[in-house]
This record gives structure tokens, sequence and C-alpha cells, in this order.
């Protein structure tokens, strides 16, 4: 959502009117009203400056996001042809295809749980399995 400078203006000058007549009710002195409306002003300015940097800082990070996003990994071959590493693709194809199946499932965003039940194993199968396969990668690549 963008920040509409217009709007948010109208609603500062709003909000201002009121509490200065509030303040002119209470008997506070005009030069005492004054310096709040230009301290409150410069405070408007500032946040207004802050949300336009905001608002650009958000549009270029998400440019940037969808330049740099990686494909989509939907099937273990998906997996494998995204490696970069020489070594670490060679470990992995050496590995069983359910060990990596398990692994393109948590890269997808599914619980273990829900690994476990799709590819009727226990969770604590599935979790073996991931430790197992860090272990290995951890030793190979140290």
């Amino acid at each position: 959502m963008s920040f509409n400078y217009g709007r948010e203006e109208k609603k500062w000058r709003l909000w201002k009117e009121a509490e200065e007549k509030q303040l002119r009710s209470l008997g506070v002195s005009e030069d005492t009203i004054e310096q709040l409306h230009i301290h409150d002003w410069a405070v408007f300015n500032s946040d207004r400056r802050f949300y336009r940097r905001l608002q650009d800082a958000g549009t270029y990070l998400e440019e940037f996001a969808e330049e740099t996003a990686p494909p989509e990994v939907k099937t273990v071959e998906d997996f494998l042809d995204s490696i970069e590493n020489q070594q670490l693709y060679q470990i992995l194809i050496m590995v069983d295809g359910l060990t990596l199946q398990i692994i393109v499932m948590q890269l997808q965003g599914y619980s273990t749980h829900d690994i476990a039940a799709s590819l009727r194993l226990t969770e604590e199968a599935v979790y073996k399995r991931v430790r197992r396969l860090k272990e290995k990668i951890k030793k190979i690549l140290k």
C-alpha cells in the first residue's frame, strides 16, 4: 500500500486545527501554539520523507527479489540441476531417491509430519535420513 501524501497532509491539518482550537480554549498563548505547529509540521515532514524512502526501498527490494528468485524446485531432477557445487552434486547423486525426495519436499515448505505421511514413513525416519545426509555432506566437504 502506498503512502498518499495529500490525504495524510489533509488528515494532519484537520487534526492540528482541532488541537489548536482546544489549546486556545485552555488559554495557551498564540506563540506557544505557533511553536507547536512548527514542530509538529517538521515531524510530519520527517515522517513523510521516511515513508517515501521506505516505499522506494520496498519497491527496490521487491524488484531485486523477483530478479534473484531461485527457480522453484519441483522434482528431484530440478533439485539436482540447481546444485552448482560439483562436490555437493557428486554426493547427492549417490544418495537414495527417497532421501532426495524428502529434501525436495522440505524445500517446497512441507512439514516433517506431512512428508512422513506422504511418503509413508515415520517422522523419526524422516529426521534420521536428513541427519545422515547432513553428516555425510559435512564429512566430505570439510
